[in-house]
C-alpha cells in the first residue's frame, strides 16, 4: 500500500533536534500519523499500519469519525491548507464508502462523525460540514423513546438497550449546536439526554460512569464494564453543558467523574491509565484524554486532572513511541507492535494535540 501514502519528506517525520514543546510533538505525531495511515486511493484512513492486502475489508466509520476530528485538531493548530484539504478528501472518502449517505445502524458512531462535522464547519466555514452534522442529527434524535425510561438507543435494531456511548455524545453534540446556532430546542435535547444518563448510568455515590443498561434484555446495568471512554464522554457532556448555560452544577459532575476516574482506572504506582487493547478499545484513552482536556480547558485549577493528562503524555512520548515511525502504542508506557491499529495511533496523537492546546492556552508551560 505504499504508493498510497501522502509524499512525505524525511523530515516531516524523522524526529527533529528540539522537541521540547508540545506543539512540536503534535507535529511530529501528526506527520506520522499521515504517513502512516493516509489511504489517497480510498481518501480514508487504513485501518492497520502497516496495511496488508484485507487491511480495510471493514469499514470502521467510527474510527474515521477519529480520524477527521484529528485532522480539525492539527488545522485548528497550524492553518495549514494542506490539513484543509484532506478534510474535503476525507467528507467524499467516507461518503463513498458509506453509500453515499451520512447516517449508519449506530447512533454512536453517527454522534462521533456529526460532533467532528461540527468541529471541521466551526474551523473552515465550510457549509457542507454542517449540513452533514445537522442530517446526523435530525437521525440522531430518532434513537430517543421511552425503552428503559428514556434514553437514546445504542443501534436500530436494539431499540431498548440504551448505554453511555450512545447518550454522553449526543448531549455533547447538542450542547454545542446550540452554543453555535442558538436554537433553544438543541439545548433542551442536551438537557434531557444529561439528565437520563446521571440518573440511570452514573453512581450517584462516587460519579463514576456505567457503560449500558438492559443489554441482554434483562434491564440490568453493565456495572463491571469500567472504560475509560465512558468516562471521557460524561466529563465532556457536563464541561459543554456549563459552557452554554453557566451552571457549575455541571462542572461540579464533571470533576467528580475525573476524580472517580483516576481513582478507578490509573495504577496508583504510576498515574498511567489502563491499556485497552486495539480494535475499538484503541480509541477510548484518546476520547478520554480529549475531554478530560476540555475539563481542565474550562477549569485549569484542575490540577489532578491536569497531572493525569502530563504523566500520560509524557509516558507516551518517552516510551510509547516509535521515533522512526512516529506511531504509538496501545500502552502509553511501552513501545509499538510492528503493526498497529488505526485507532491506536489515533489516541496517542489526539493526546498530544490536547497537550498543544493546554500548552498554547497557557496551562502548560513550555519544557
Amino acid at each position: 500500500m505504499g504508493n498510497d501514502k501522502p509524499n512525505m519528506t524525511d523530515t516531516q517525520v524523522s524526529e527533529s533536534p528540539k522537541t521540547d514543546s508540545w506543539e512540536k510533538r503534535a507535529d511530529l505525531a501528526f506527520a506520522g500519523l499521515m504517513q502512516q495511515y493516509w489511504n489517497r486511493k480510498l481518501n480514508l484512513f487504513d485501518n492497520l499500519s502497516p496495511c496488508h492486502d484485507l487491511c480495510n475489508e471493514k469499514f470502521h466509520y467510527w474510527w474515521q469519525a477519529h480520524g477527521v476530528d484529528t485532522l480539525v485538531d492539527a488545522y485548528e493548530r497550524t492553518g495549514d491548507s494542506e490539513t484543509k484539504n484532506y478534510l474535503a478528501k476525507m467528507f467524499q472518502g467516507i461518503l463513498d464508502r458509506n453509500g453515499g449517505v451520512w447516517p449508519n445502524d449506530f447512533y454512536d458512531d453517527m454522534e462521533w462523525l456529526a460532533l467532528a462535522w461540527l468541529r471541521a464547519y466551526d474551523a473552515t466555514g465550510e457549509e457542507s460540514y454542517k449540513q452533514a452534522a445537522v442530517l446526523l442529527w435530525e437521525d440522531i434524535k430518532t434513537g430517543w423513546n421511552e425503552e428503559q425510561g428514556g434514553g437514546i438507543a445504542w443501534r436500530k435494531p436494539q431499540l431498548d438497550y440504551k448505554n453511555t456511548p450512545a447518550n454522553a455524545p449526543a448531549v455533547i453534540l447538542a450542547a454545542r449546536l446550540y452554543q453555535q446556532f442558538g436554537d433553544a430546542d438543541d439545548l433542551a435535547w442536551a438537557k434531557k439526554i444529561y439528565d437520563w444518563q446521571k440518573a440511570n448510568l452514573v453512581d450517584p455515590d462516587t460519579g463514576f460512569v456505567w457503560d449500558g443498561k438492559n443489554r441482554e434484555g434483562d434491564g440490568k446495568i453493565d456495572k463491571s464494564w469500567e472504560f475509560t471512554y465512558c468516562q471521557g464522554v460524561y466529563i465532556g457532556a457536563g464541561v459543554e453543558l456549563y459552557r452554554a448555560t453557566g451552571d457549575k452544577s455541571y462542572l461540579a459532575d464533571a470533576e467528580r467523574t475525573a476524580h472517580a476516574s483516576k481513582l478507578r482506572l490509573t495504577s496508583p504506582i504510576t498515574g498511567m491509565l489502563p491499556s485497552e487493547s486495539n480494535g475499538d478499545g484503541g480509541l477510548f484513552k484518546g476520547i478520554f484524554v480529549r475531554y478530560l482536556a476540555e475539563l481542565v480547558r474550562v477549569d485549569p485549577s484542575q490540577r489532578e486532572s491536569l497531572d493525569v493528562l502530563l504523566t500520560n503524555a509524557s509516558s507516551l512520548w518517552t516510551y510509547g513511541r516509535d521515533e522512526q515511525r512516529q506511531m504509538f502504542s496501545k500502552s502509553w508506557a511501552s513501545t509499538p507492535e510492528p503493526a498497529e491499529d488505526l485507532s491506536v495511533d489515533l489516541s496517542g496523537v489526539m493526546l498530544l494535540e490536547r497537550m498543544a492546546v493546554l500548552e498554547k492556552q497557557g496551562i502548560l508551560k513550555v519544557n
